[in-house]
């Protein structure tokens, strides 16, 4: 894959200090200096000789301390330094010599994972703009490449689901699994990988109620956080909240976001991953539990502006608007933009995820999202985009009826139970799953639907929210900053 092609081409295998010169901003597009890390070394963006030497000259010259730097060419950085460091410069055309590179980056989507899977198996000059277009469609983009590269990263997927440690371990299998779920889709491949969702059922089961103490100057870890941490790290700023999208669907969108620099983390979302509870925390900076009305939406915007009000923001310095048409005026600093087009998608779609990847591809093209973040750049504003909750596909085990629930939500995912419910004839009937109330009321019981069910027509294939797999809960955290 790509990363390790770059690893291998850097001699990284031989040497503990690395600089590479990377014009062309493949590590912003592809993050392969993530595989540095899994080989040990510690990334390093140069900016500036003394910032360098005083955080990393040490390190530098110990000969254990495995080291990457990446840099442009129009940065000077010493002789001195230079000579300690391996360099090598990370571009198209060094990496691919036997290909026409002017046709490699007319192709604005290219996948350069498959492409290395490929290339490494090719041995003929393909410079010619003809052949290197022949190559691509005919031995990048084929089923039988594309399979290989499922069965690799399914691999992966498997590999680092024996070897969880952290929360972070499951960020990373979300990506991988994302990668999985879109290409599939895209090439029409049956791939499963609902057996992650099982394993991450396990692991919320577990560990959820301990996130909360979790802290990370990447992402704001749980949504309920983010306010603080957007505060924390922007002056002036603007949340876009996507209703409903998933990581699946903020690899589509994302395509639209191709002239705009941004650093792509992720956030858990609230469980239930039900609008009404997630995106008021994501709003609020509170849990479930602390909601004015969790089940509801309308104190919505009553939760957010109290939320920036308690962090100083005066009632002119904050901002709160629905649709991608939003403005603020020049005295808000704290906004906040509700866009709910994913979430009626998902609720409208009956073709599961080869549906969503239509219809996503379709908003994405119109390049609305993409659009409205530079205008709020434009205007100084820090953007952060996110969701309240992801998506998942599900098959109906029939309409619930007379369960004496007395507390119900538009989820087909979820139940909360008062009183004298039947929980357990519940939890035997539907094999639904009992909710350990983490940060939620507990005056209340929780039942979840086990992975792929619904509360649907019997066999009925649909795409909703509302339970614990890691469609639903792992959202993506995307941060935009403005450039003055």
């Amino acid at each position: 894959m790509f990363g390790d092609y770059v690893l291998k081409q850097a001699a990284a295998e031989y040497n503990n200090r690395i600089l590479l010169i990377d014009d062309e901003g493949l590590d912003e597009a592809t993050h392969y200096s993530a595989d540095f890390q899994a080989h040990g070394f510690e990334v390093v963006h140069y900016t500036d000789d003394l910032t360098f030497r005083i955080e990393y000259e040490n390190k530098l010259k110990s000969k254990k301390d495995k080291l990457l730097v990446l840099a442009h060419s129009n940065i000077y950085i010493p002789y001195d330094v230079q000579r300690r460091l391996r360099a090598y410069i990370v571009s198209m055309d060094r990496l691919f010599p036997m290909l026409n590179i002017e046709v490699l980056k007319s192709y604005q989507n290219l996948d350069l994972d498959l492409l290395c899977i490929a290339y490494i198996k090719n041995f003929d000059d393909l410079h010619q703009r003809e052949q290197t277009e022949k190559f691509i469609q005919e031995k990048v983009d084929s089923p039988e490449n594309v399979a290989m590269y499922l069965e690799q990263l399914n691999a992966e997927l498997q590999q680092k689901q024996e070897q969880v440690k952290t929360y972070r371990d499951w960020f990373a299998i979300a990506e991988i699994k994302v990668k999985i779920d879109t290409l599939a889709a895209e090439h029409r491949l049956d791939f499963d990988t609902s057996a992650v969702n099982r394993a991450f059922k396990d692991y919320v089961l577990e560990q959820f109620g301990k996130l909360s103490s979790e802290m990370s100057r990447e992402t704001p870890v749980l949504v309920s956080c983010a306010m603080d941490y957007m505060h924390d790290h922007s002056s002036k700023f603007v949340i876009i909240v996507m209703d409903g999208m998933s990581e699946f669907d903020w690899k589509i969108i994302s395509k639209s976001f191709q002239d705009i620099h941004y650093e792509q983390t992720a956030a858990f979302a609230m469980i239930p991953s039900i609008t009404a509870i997630s995106r008021q925390c994501l709003l609020s900076n509170k849990t479930p539990g602390q909601l004015l009305e969790p089940w509801k939406q309308s104190k919505e915007k009553k939760e957010f502006v109290a939320c920036a009000k308690s962090m100083g923001y005066t009632d002119n310095q904050i901002g709160y608007e629905r649709g991608y048409e939003a403005q603020f005026g020049s005295f808000v600093r704290c906004g906040a933009v509700i866009i709910n087009d994913v979430d009626v998608l998902v609720h409208a779609q009956h073709q599961g995820r080869l549906g969503m990847l239509n219809d996503i591809g379709v908003l994405s093209d119109q390049h609305k999202l993409a659009d409205m973040t530079q205008r709020f750049l434009s205007e100084s504003f820090d953007v952060y985009i996110t969701a309240d909750h992801g998506n998942t596909p599900c098959t109906g085990i029939g309409k619930l009826i007379g369960t004496g629930v007395e507390i119900e939500t538009k989820s087909h995912r979820m139940l909360v139970l008062q009183n004298f419910a039947d929980k357990s004839g519940l939890i035997q009937k539907y094999g639904m799953i009992e909710y350990p109330k983490y940060y939620l009321n507990k005056d209340f019981d929780y039942l979840i639907c086990d992975v792929g069910d619904s509360f649907d027509a019997k066999g009925e294939e649909v795409m909703t929210h509302g339970g614990i797999s890691i469609d639903e809960v792992i959202v993506p955290f995307i941060k935009i900053k403005a450039v003055k």
